[in-house]
């Protein structure tokens, strides 16, 4: 009788906790399906602390959403999917070149909502200055907490010599 009892309990306790794993597994719903990556050689290090800076230049044909900031999202869902913990990980998308119209703030960009999952998983989206006013954009045709920055080029570089890892599309 005990022994049913014990197993029940174990049962119960490893139900609980799977589904614990399972509800941190997707840093950003709808967004960067990941396969699983059991057994995998290199995981996410929970130990680790990630500061990584997406360079974001690749244009989206129109009505789609923007494959290098999926790749953001995807990202951050493999962390979580290894155990890293949002606030184990700064990252920033800068969005600069042909990608600068993807930021705008009209109702038929499909990349809007993304960059509100980003923002909501903790993701500064920025956007080069220059690139802004190439594109003729101005701060208030962005979409909401969009940080301009002076230009892509000095904050890959500003974030590079401070040891952030960059990613380009």
């Amino acid at each position: 009788m005990l022994r049913h009892y014990l197993l029940g309990l174990t049962a119960t306790i490893l139900m609980y906790s799977t589904a614990h794993a399972q509800e941190r597994a997707v840093a950003v719903p709808s967004f960067g399906n990941i396969a699983p990556i059991d057994g995998s050689a290199e995981q996410p290090d929970p130990d680790l602390r990630y500061r990584v800076v997406f360079s974001i230049t690749e244009a989206a044909p129109p009505g789609e959403v923007n494959r290098s900031l999926e790749k953001v999202a995807r990202y951050l869902n493999l962390l979580a999917s290894g155990g890293v913990l949002p606030e184990a990980a700064n990252i920033v998308a800068v969005v600069h070149g042909p990608a600068t119209p993807i930021v705008a703030n009209i109702s038929n960009n499909p990349n809007l909502s993304l960059i509100a999952a980003l923002q909501d998983a903790g993701v500064t989206i920025a956007i080069c200055s220059q690139a802004m006013h190439r594109a003729q954009l101005n701060a208030d045709d962005l979409a909401p907490n969009v940080r301009i920055d002076a230009s892509a080029l000095t904050t890959l570089t500003n974030l590079q010599l401070r040891g952030w890892a960059v990613v380009y599309d």
